[in-house]
């Protein structure tokens, strides 16, 4: 077995990583960037309400199955896989 301290850090840095693509997403495109990005439209829909409504949710989604891709790999790294 590889050293733990190893894995946790692994662990946070991508906790890290995912939460703030979310934080981006979520509060940076639906309430921050949202004048700029209601340019754009998707479907007859303003691209920042999109995000506002369903974009982030979208994400949040893809970034659980991320997360849960990596931590196998990761598990399997460092042995603790079941």
């Amino acid at each position: 077995m590889k050293d733990r301290t190893g894995y946790w850090k692994k662990n946070l840095r991508l906790l890290t990583i995912l939460l703030s693509v979310w934080f981006i997403v979520s509060f940076g495109f639906g309430i921050l960037f949202v004048d700029v990005l209601n340019t754009v439209r998707i479907g007859g829909f303003k691209l920042g309400f999109w995000f506002a409504q369903q974009g982030s949710i979208y994400v949040f989604i893809a970034l659980i199955f991320i997360y849960v891709q990596r931590m196998n790999r990761l598990e399997k790294e460092y042995d603790l896989d079941e």
